[in-house]
Order: structure tokens, then sequence, then C-alpha cells
């Protein structure tokens, strides 16, 4: 009979075991190179006290052997309705039940929870196709109920970047944003940019499109992203920000790379320009800035990953231009219960 237990994020063995089998699985699925969240980065996640979201791991055991581990995330400020969550299997173990022992387990724990939306969600490599027919996370999610809510890209872009490149995107950039400044850089948001920053990273999960994602916006919460600027220095990541602001002062666009000090790769987070500033080059303006100072100050990152919605056009030929070339499909699974 399958076991599920919930791991002590602070058990170093367990959470070992459980990341083990995280890596594994997803490197059998997308390929032994893909990129993974670290052993460090998970570990720190798990660990972090946040009144924003509260997050579960657990391992599966059958005859006393680890066969599997999954994971739930439960919102707790916004989006209430809703549990985030996955199953590994290890690979050896896999086509025995136990990925449905433990998502049955899991579903459970969400309901306990107060929870009506579940979400989860699969990779596979870009030349497998968007649709992920015979991939076996996306199957695993057809046969449980999970429909496909949104489809993903991820992105790469291979650095060092051409100069002549940039310096050609932000000429043609700044003929259109001349009311507006850029400002650039390292670590945590600086306090006079706080709020505005806050304001458009909160706004992003609902402006960019979501499909048939059951979204809520989320609120404003400065102490949450202080709290996560704390994980990211304990998770040995380092964050490169630009903004660009408009007379007045107030930033009408803003843009993220996340450095791992752990696997040396950039990561894409947040990129959004106001609706009232929209049609400026703005996206452009500060994706390029925040690559220069990206490449200044940490030169020896060769890769840039990034993820956005099949149908957002806009923001794929942006990265486009820039050299980032699709090397994943993503796809963002749902179920009502």
């Amino acid at each position: 009979m399958l076991e599920l237990i919930r791991i002590d994020p602070f058990d170093d063995t367990a959470v070992d075991l459980w990341w083990d089998i995280y890596a594994a699985a997803e490197r059998a699925d997308r390929g032994a190179e893909t990129a993974v969240w670290t052993r460090g980065e998970s570990r720190h996640e798990l660990q972090q006290h946040t009144e924003a979201i509260e997050r579960r791991a657990y391992l599966a055991r059958f005859d006393g052997e680890v066969v599997a581990g999954g994971r739930l995330a439960l919102p707790l400020r916004d989006n209430r309705r809703t549990a985030s969550l996955g199953v590994h299997v290890a690979p050896d173990f896999r086509r025995r039940g136990s990925g449905t022992a433990v998502l049955s387990a899991l579903e459970d724990a969400a309901r306990s929870a107060g929870r009506s939306i579940l979400t989860s969600n699969a990779s596979w490599p870009y030349a497998a196709g968007d649709d992920g027919a015979g991939v076996p996370g996306r199957e695993f999610a057809r046969r449980h109920g999970y429909a496909l809510a949104l489809g993903d890209v991820q992105s790469r872009l291979r650095l060092p970047l051409d100069a002549e490149l940039l310096d050609d995107l932000e000429r043609e950039a700044s003929a259109r944003h001349s009311g507006y400044a850029l400002r650039s850089w390292i670590g945590s948001v600086p306090r006079t940019l706080v709020h505005d920053w806050a304001e458009l990273d909160a706004s992003l999960e609902t402006e960019a499109p979501v499909g048939d994602l059951d979204i809520e916006p989320a609120s404003v919460d400065i102490a949450a992203l202080r709290s996560d600027e704390t994980l990211l220095a304990r998770q040995n990541r380092r964050s490169y920000g630009t903004v660009a602001q408009d007379a007045a002062g107030r930033v009408a666009a803003y843009t993220q790379l996340v450095v791992s000090g752990d696997d040396g790769n950039a990561y894409q987070w947040g990129t959004l320009v106001r609706h009232e500033a929209r049609g400026n080059r703005l996206g452009m303006a500060v994706k390029v800035a925040n690559l220069r100072l990206l490449q200044q100050h940490a030169p020896v990152v060769r890769s840039i990953y990034t993820y956005n919605a099949g149908v957002n056009e806009h923001m794929l030929a942006i990265n486009r231009r820039l050299g980032f070339a699709p090397s994943e499909h993503m796809a963002e699974f749902q179920k009502h219960v």
C-alpha cells in the first residue's frame, strides 16, 4: 500500500529525497540538460515563512521504498479558491499507479483546505509539438480530468548578445519614448519605486493572457515583495531590475531578470507596461537596458530563459528580435472539484 508523508522542510534528508525525484522526473520528460530549480533553491523556498502562500512537499513510499514526490501550494492572500499541485514519479517506478495515488491524495488535501480550483503544469521539448500528444505529463493530466487552460512557450536566449543589436534596438525604441526616463539597479527594488513596482507586479498575471485559467487579480503587498527578496538572497539568486518612469516619476513599465548563482542561468521574470503608456516601445526599452546591466555585471551568464503565453504574440515578437529561440512547450492545466 502506498503511504504519502508530508515532509519537514528542515529535514535535509527528506528534502534531498524529494528533490532527487523531482529533478529526475523533470529531466526524464524534458531532457537531461533541462534547467530545473536547484536543490538549494527548492529547499529555501519550502522553508520560507510567508503569509502569502503555504507550501507543502510530500514523499510517497511503497513497501518502504520512496517511489514518488508531490507538492501543494495554497495561496493565503489572493485566489484562495485555488491550489497548485505537482506529482513526480521516479522514472524507474512509473506505470504502477503511484502517480494516480499521489494525485488523489493531493486533491483530497486541497479540498480539505477549501480549494475548488486545482492547477498544475507539464513541459516537453519544443520539437515534440504544441499538442503534447504522448508526453507523459500531458497524458497524465488528460486522464485525470485536467483541462488545458493555457499553452506557454519557453524560449532561450544565448549570451553574450551583440552590442550592435542592442544599440540598434535601443535607438529604435528611444525614438518613441522621449518623455520617459530609464532606471536600472541590482538587488532589492529601491524604496522610492517599490509601490509602483509592486503594483505592476501584482497585475502581471491578469494583464498577461490567461486563457481559461480562473485567476483573480492579486493585491499589492509590499511586505510580501520584500519577503520574496529575502528568499532570493537565501537561494543564492540575484535580481536585475529596470523601470521606465514618466515625467511625474511614476513607473510606467518594468522588467526583472533573476540570476541563479547555483546553475549560472538567468531567468526572465515579469515584464509589463501600463495600459496608458503602451505604444511607446517601453517594453523593448526596459528589456534592452536590463540586458545591458546583466551583461556588464554578470558576464559569466550564458543563457536566459523566459515563458510567454503562446497567444502573446507581441511579447514573443519582442523576444524574437532580441534573439530568443523557442525551447520548450509548457501546458497549464486546470480542474474544478
